[in-house]
């Protein structure tokens, strides 16, 4: 996971960097140098990409390895690219592109393309890398790279003909590997999308990570709110074509069209992968661990089956890594949601609070598979450490090929919200009674939903908790309306007991007569000593 986690962090970093503290001139947009034209199809894109995995996986070609470490953190900050040699500053379309530098993180070079009409058809011209495109130090390392080199990533600013200063704002970026981010409707980077994920938390084999090598920009349409990438996949397991087209709206919708070509088998391949960050929150914090109530990108995996039921998957920052898997037929969608959206929960300027949600939507028919759910333990808010994705249930072999087509939502909220009332906090205490001695081994549960059928309960009804465990036993069972005058507001609370140290999975919801009330809340408990005391490093 090493690696995942520096590309996530370096590429946070490059993109805060890159929006403080530089105003460039305001003047017509310089030319890039482009190469020669050839013949460009999405169909041809595929074609290329089978050739590919027919072939023994080969790497890209690199600049020299030296030039590139030299361009560390700091250094790869200073790399700041002209806003007046963005692609498409003057039009047609509202949102220019402009690219990242390349550096010791970022290693793989991306050859980038312009896609003009001709015709009926299309065709691409690289855009050559030149160090003329980039505010440079004379001392800079990277000047010692050569013409040519290529980029290591992309992002669309803002309209050039809204409110907001393009230059100094962008909605969407493509940076390490395959991954990529979007603002939401709060205006806010957070959790990553990747194009696959391959073999991740699988005993005995690193993770792998494939790159998007080549990327084509089509001219977009004057006025269009709608920008179309097309990128070419390549890595040691499989090699894929990809289309993206992303509609910048008041929200941010993406939708994904793949063909993938398999190399070799692969034990785990995720599809339409999240990426995250979940430190903690109120459900369990170590003590002194830090002075901000909670730290986290997301705080939950949301599911909504092929059968029609909601679930609520709190995360965890787990004592060791663990794999959970959800099985599934045709899932409507799943993804990994900020819902705590209040300041004080967070109290940081980095806008916890603001973080989108990023929801998957199949548009077409997955099969059997899973919504498989990987937390690793982190000690920081540095490290990326969750992913969310969805599995097929056959085994993934040499030679195979997948067509999918997917929608992405970067939105606060999940696009398709469950009636039934909502989970919105999972706090866990010493179990027993206060003013008696607290029995060791057993934790005290409240879990809160508000809202939905909840809100309606007529007078003096009150839901019953249906509760569930893999093992344990539970007690002191109870509801109850949050005191605080919030109609529709409740909790459910009770105890579990529980020997060793093995988890726990436990499901609950909410019910009157026979009637559900709120979604199905899951959760995976890690039985620890006392959560009066747990320790700042997992």
């Amino acid at each position: 996971m090493v690696k995942r986690r520096t590309v996530l962090a370096s590429a946070t970093a490059s993109l805060g960097l890159a929006a403080l503290g530089w105003t460039p001139a305001a003047h017509a947009a310089r030319t890039m140098k482009l190469g020669r034209a050839a013949s460009f199809s999405h169909e041809q894109l595929v074609a290329r990409a089978r050739a590919l995995a027919a072939r023994p996986y080969v790497p890209p070609p690199a600049p020299p390895r030296e030039v590139l470490e030299k361009i560390d953190y700091a250094a790869h900050g200073k790399l700041r690219f002209k806003s007046d040699y963005a692609l498409f500053a003057d039009g047609p379309g509202q949102f220019p592109v402009t690219f990242f530098h390349l550096g010791r993180f970022f290693q793989t070079p991306v050859h980038m393309y312009l896609l003009e009409p001709a015709g009926d058809a299309q065709t691409a011209r690289e855009i050559l890398y030149d160090a003329s495109y980039f505010e440079m130090p004379a001392d800079s390392p990277a000047r010692a790279l050569p013409a040519g080199s290529g980029f290591a990533g992309f992002r669309f600013q803002e309209s050039r003909t809204g409110e907001i200063d393009w230059r100094k704002n962008d909605w969407v970026a493509f940076l390490g590997a395959s991954y990529f981010r979007a603002v939401g409707e709060l205006l806010q980077y957070g959790l990553s999308a990747r194009g696959i994920a391959i073999d991740v938390a699988v005993a005995g084999k690193p993770e792998e990570f494939p790159a998007f090598t080549h990327v084509y920009f089509e001219t977009p349409r004057p006025g269009s709110d709608t920008v179309i990438v097309h990128a070419l996949l390549d890595g040691p397991s499989l090699s894929g074509a990809y289309r993206f087209t992303m509609r910048r709206t008041a929200k941010i919708v993406t939708d994904v069209e793949a063909t993938l070509f398999v190399r070799r088998d692969i034990a785990r391949l995720g599809i339409a992968p999240a990426t995250s960050m979940y430190w903690y929150s109120e459900t369990a914090k170590g003590t002194a661990v830090d002075w901000r109530p909670e730290v986290h990108d997301s705080d939950g995996l949301a599911i909504w089956t092929g059968a029609g039921e909601h679930i609520w998957r709190p995360l965890n920052n787990p004592p060791r890594t663990t794999a959970s898997s959800f099985a599934d037929q045709a899932p409507k969608g799943f993804g990994l949601l900020q819902r705590d959206r209040a300041f004080d929960n967070y109290m940081d300027g980095v806008h916890y609070e603001k973080r989108p949600s990023l929801w998957v939507e199949p548009l077409d028919a997955w099969g059997k598979g899973a919504v498989q759910l990987i937390e690793i333990p982190t000690d920081d808010e540095i490290h990326d450490n969750i992913v969310a994705m969805w599995v097929p249930h056959e085994p993934v072999r040499a030679g195979a090929q997948y067509r999918l087509r997917y929608r992405l939502h970067w939105n606060a909220e999940e696009p398709y919200p469950s009636p039934l009332a909502r989970c919105v906090a999972t706090r866990l205490g010493n179990g027993g009674q206060p003013g008696e001695p607290r029995p060791q081994g057993v934790r005290k549960f409240m879990v809160e939903f508000l809202d939905g059928p909840l809100a309606d309960l007529p007078f003096g009804v009150k839901p019953e908790a249906v509760l569930s465990a893999s093992r344990g036993t539970f007690s002191y069972i109870f509801t109850e309306a949050v005191p605080n005058g919030v109609p529709g507001h409740w909790r459910a609370q009770f105890d579990l007991t529980v020997d060793g140290d093995a988890p726990v999975d436990m499901r609950l919801f909410l019910k009157t007569g026979d009637r559900a009330l709120s979604e199905t809340w899951l959760f995976q408990y890690h039985p620890f000593p006392s959560v009066l005391n747990l320790w700042s490093k997992p």
